[in-house]
């Protein structure tokens, strides 16, 4: 299994019977193929969709049917699409359980960077900053590393997305709620020693009494 695919596996563990539930663009869109059977979840679309499918196969594709990040998905049955406004009253209403997001850098204090580098052109931020204040829940799913660097920092040095948002982190080698006192890592995966994962985290840790360990599939 490829490191996407473990941390996708591991944020649908996440997901609760009855949510509603936002996913940002990429690896956030794959927790949709792992979710428990049993569970059913809604999925929103901030550009005005509720009951989001899956990303489009080619021969499902409508060209009318996108979701935020501009990929084509289908639409469940009981799916409804409405205005921007009508979308975004939910977002800030509280009403979204939670939002899956992936992140250019996360500090230790649960502040977010996700939606640029300085001197590169970006198309904007999107509901990025309304999703996470406006979330119950906010889950940030990433590889642990950037071209070797840490991405989980003491002190995120891109511009923020918003400061003090995210609750819990997710990447191929750990999990991580963000906690007043730090960054709580609650599991590791199975072939991660807490040496080597301290030595690839630029941030401080604090390791639970109850660790689990992760098992990883490799089908």
């Amino acid at each position: 299994m490829n490191p996407k695919e473990i941390i996708a596996r591991r944020v649908a563990q996440e997901f609760k019977d009855g949510q509603l539930i936002n996913l940002g663009i990429g690896l956030p869109t794959l927790t949709t193929n792992y979710i428990e059977d049993g569970i059913n979840v809604t999925f929103q679309s901030e550009n005005g969709m509720v009951g989001m499918g899956k990303v489009a196969d080619k021969d499902e594709i409508d060209l009318d049917i996108t979701n935020a990040g501009g990929q084509y998905v289908t639409i469940n049955d009981d799916g409804a699409f409405f205005d921007t406004a009508t979308s975004f009253g939910l977002i800030r209403g509280g009403h979204v359980d939670v939002t899956v997001l992936g992140a250019l850098e996360v500090d230790q204090n649960g502040n977010l960077a996700n939606w640029i580098v300085p001197g590169k052109m970006v198309p904007g931020m999107g509901g990025a900053m309304d999703l996470v204040v406006g979330a119950k829940k906010v889950i940030v799913a990433m590889l642990h590393t950037a071209k070797g660097k840490s991405k989980i920092l003491k002190n995120c040095t891109l511009p923020l997305t918003a400061k003090n948002v995210v609750d819990m982190i997710v990447t191929e080698l750990a999990v991580m709620k963000v906690t007043e006192k730090g960054l709580l890592v609650t599991e590791i995966s199975e072939g991660v020693t807490v040496e080597e994962l301290i030595e690839m985290t630029e941030a401080d840790l604090i390791i639970s009494e109850d660790l689990v360990c992760r098992e990883v599939q490799t089908i």
